[in-house]
């Protein structure tokens, strides 16, 4: 079995790179990569944006699989992205281990701002 030793990148769609770009880099503050201009950072978590009508692909949003974004404070960052204009999927989740605040980018594609405060009981190593 091959070693993999790290994700390279996370690919996120879009129908307007240049629109998500800002976006991430805008609205969530990410840090813009200084050599490729649809990329940014999360950390050390490279994202890629592409758009796959380029590549001959239909564009379909992310939607089941949610990119965690962590923020230590959930509320406060949740509510300077509602200033900038970002919109929630209801109230902030708490499940007795995290808080999750659901929303999207501009292309619907599933995101989440997320803060663990205690660990889980019994090591299955979920959220």
């Amino acid at each position: 079995m091959p070693e993999i030793s790290k994700a390279d990148f996370v690919a996120v769609p879009s129908t307007d790179w240049k629109r998500s770009r800002a976006f991430y880099v805008d609205t969530l503050g990410l840090r813009p990569d200084e050599t490729g201009d649809s990329e940014f950072w999360v950390g050390q978590q490279c994202f890629g944006i592409y758009e796959p009508t380029t590549f001959g692909m239909e564009f379909a949003p992310q939607t089941t699989a949610h990119i965690a974004l962590h923020v230590e404070d959930i509320e406060a960052a949740r509510a300077e992205l509602e200033g900038k204009g970002a919109e929630f999927d209801g109230e902030t989740f708490d499940t007795c281990v995290c808080h999750m605040a659901f929303f999207s980018d501009p292309d619907g594609n599933a995101l989440m701002l997320h803060h663990r405060y205690s660990p889980r009981s019994g090591g299955d190593g979920g959220s």
